[in-house]
């Protein structure tokens, strides 16, 4: 574990001056009276609430860099010589049938209404920031096309600025969201599904009523919270009139836009941007179960519900009442995640880890079994990116974990498919790209099969939604090649025993076998027959 904390960071624009840093402070050891920057402390002695966040916000992705004491790398995946899990008696034995491009990935998620995907993958929330609104087309074309679920995150009803309320203050046009789903909906094609969430805003505004009129939605998300951060949503506003407008819809904006000495500073340049906050929800077992069903009587087929990295009390809430809401689907997001606009500090600091959190999550899930109480299907998020982290997140929750959310890394391609459209229309290719040819047809491994198979709609896809599906595919098959080499040919039959412990610590939390244990009985009796 990474002791040294330096009180900097390139998500905050910081840098400690000094080589030698004090662990515990992350200040420089030796503070010069005349130092011209650029710890933490130094900048926010001028830009103050400023340096709380990751920036320059709409151009990037922050995503909390501590090293905990244990992560997934502490875990190996089990190879074997024999056997074939998932495949029919008859085919097992056979190499000829154990071909590792056979192994089938698909996954569903759903109580009784059953969503399948191609991948055990979909999206993080792409909500009200602007990287989600920007490059909204590039990720819900790439989702579709993917055969994965989108989730379409808090808050966009609320900051649309075309936004037209009725006379009671709920939704009659939200010209953003409509666009939003009906980018998704014009490519999808039966494998996944949008799910829009919904906070404390969303609830006030009849972001609900409104999705389930319009386009007949048949799903939709609830959100506890997040593993970034342990407050509500957040954009920046870097307009005096757009903070005013928010406020006035009942956001929380801060500095407060209507407070004379604010708007002075605004246009003395001080203040640069207004931050719009959501508010803090509160959780019970009888308010939860009363909204799901009021959910379901909007005519909603399927309910979902995203929690954060809280405690184990509200982990054990979230497993237990969606069970007895018979929820759809419960994504358990875990620390430090990934953001368009959090807190820095925040991300670094709070919240369970994603490793010791699926290890709970599993831990009550058998409690409650044992119980005789049925589960909802389970997702695991935070901090994800590659084809070994979504085997060790299903083997370690098995059988109740169905997929894994993907925040950022499912951004990236997006965005980088997208920048390669503009670098080639300026002739600027990077050589990182160029070296791989000048068209996208050279430089797209995937690009000829989608334009075999969408013919003149490929037009209407995006540089950036071919990047998200070339990403799916090299995690498709990564996958298959795990799977097969650890002789699963069908994602349910994963399994904890396919998982050893590298550290003693890592087992002693996650319950998997220290790898001087793993399978040591069979080997064992294998060398005394």
């Amino acid at each position: 574990m990474n002791l040294l904390r330096p009180n900097a960071n390139d998500a905050t624009g910081t840098f400690n001056r000094s080589k030698n840093v004090v662990p515990g402070s992350g200040i420089c050891s030796r503070c010069i009276d005349g130092c011209r920057g650029n710890c933490e402390v130094f900048k926010a002695a001028f830009r103050s609430r400023e340096v709380i966040y990751p920036g320059k916000f709409g151009e990037i992705t922050a995503g909390a860099d501590k090293d905990y004491p244990i992560d997934y790398s502490h875990f190996n995946i089990q190879g074997y010589a024999l056997g074939a899990k998932g495949l029919p008696e008859e085919a097992k034995g056979n190499p000829d049938n154990t071909k590792f491009p056979d192994v089938n990935t698909g996954t569903e998620y759903g109580w009784n209404s059953k969503v399948k995907m191609k991948i055990p993958l979909f999206t993080g929330a792409l909500g009200s920031t602007d990287i989600a609104r920007i490059n909204w087309d590039h990720f819900a074309i790439g989702a579709a096309i993917s055969g994965i679920t989108l989730v379409c995150g808090e808050n966009v009803c609320g900051i649309d600025p075309k936004l037209e309320l009725d006379n009671k203050g709920k939704i009659k046009n939200a010209p953003d969201m409509d666009r939003r789903i009906e980018i998704y909906k014009k490519f999808h094609e039966g494998y996944g599904e949008i799910l829009v969430q919904m906070n404390v805003e969303d609830t006030r505004l009849g972001v609900a009523e409104y999705i389930r009129k319009k386009h007949n939605l048949e799903a939709i998300e609830l959100k506890w919270g997040q593993g970034a951060k342990c407050i509500g949503g957040e954009i920046k506003v870097r307009s005096l009139d757009r903070a005013l407008e928010l406020q006035k819809r009942g956001y929380i904006v801060t500095p407060d836009p209507s407070l004379h000495a604010n708007q002075e500073a605004f246009k003395d340049g001080a203040i640069k941007e207004f931050e719009r906050h959501s508010r803090l929800g509160f959780v019970s077992e009888e308010g939860f179960l009363d909204e799901v069903k009021r959910l379901r009587d909007l005519g909603f087929k399927r309910v979902t519900l995203k929690t954060g990295a809280y405690s184990m009390q509200e982990l054990a809430m979230a497993i237990k009442y969606s069970a007895m809401a018979k929820i759809d689907l419960l994504t358990i997001d875990g620390a430090p995640g990934g953001t368009g606009m959090s807190p820095w500090r925040m991300m670094e600091e709070w919240g369970i880890p994603t490793f010791y959190l699926e290890a709970l999550t599993y831990e009550f899930c058998q409690k409650l079994v044992k119980k005789g109480v049925r589960l909802p299907d389970i997702a695991i998020a935070g901090g994800f990116s590659t084809e070994d982290h979504i085997f060790k997140v299903i083997a370690m929750g098995s059988p109740f974990v169905k997929a894994v959310c993907m925040g950022r890394a499912l951004m990236i391609p997006g965005m980088v498919g997208k920048n390669i459209a503009i670098w080639l229309k300026e002739g600027n290719l990077p050589s990182t790209v160029s070296n791989y040819g000048k068209t996208e047809k050279e430089i797209f491994v995937c690009y000829e099969e989608l334009a075999e198979k969408y013919g003149k709609d490929m037009k209407d896809i995006t540089l950036g939604a071919v990047g998200i599906y070339s990403f799916s595919q090299k995690i498709k098959v990564g996958l298959q090649q795990l799977m097969a080499g650890s002789r699963n040919f069908r994602l349910n039959t994963i399994s904890r025993d396919d998982l050893m412990s590298l550290t003693e610590e890592a087992a002693k939390v996650s319950g998997i076998p220290y790898v001087m244990d793993a399978y040591r009985e069979e080997a064992e009796a294998i060398l005394e027959e």
